[in-house]
């Protein structure tokens, strides 16, 4: 499975994460920028690893139902938010 983010649009959005808490009055940086955008790059990618570990949970508990379910039919698009939801749950996420 690709990336849910490829790794120029996690630097992207990183890169626009730190210049917002730089321009935000109410924060201060105590490194240096360059440590910060490493950080805020560790968080998402950490994130989309969960997102990716969340998201083949679901296809598989999907694909065991004994009937199947045509992907992108509104039952699967159902089932999958459902049990998306059940996911961050037990993971604490959500």
């Amino acid at each position: 499975m690709s990336a849910l983010l490829s790794d120029e649009k996690q630097t992207h959005l990183a890169h626009t994460i730190l210049t917002f808490l730089q321009k935000h009055r109410d924060v201060s940086l105590k490194s240096d920028s360059t440590i910060v955008l490493k950080e805020i790059k560790k968080v998402l990618n950490e994130q989309v690893k969960i997102e990716q570990e969340i998201h083949q949970a679901i296809r598989k508990k999907l694909e065991s139902y004994s009937r199947a379910i045509p992907e992108g039919s509104q039952e699967w698009e159902v089932l999958y938010r459902k049990t998306h939801t059940e996911e961050l749950r037990k993971r604490n996420l959500g």
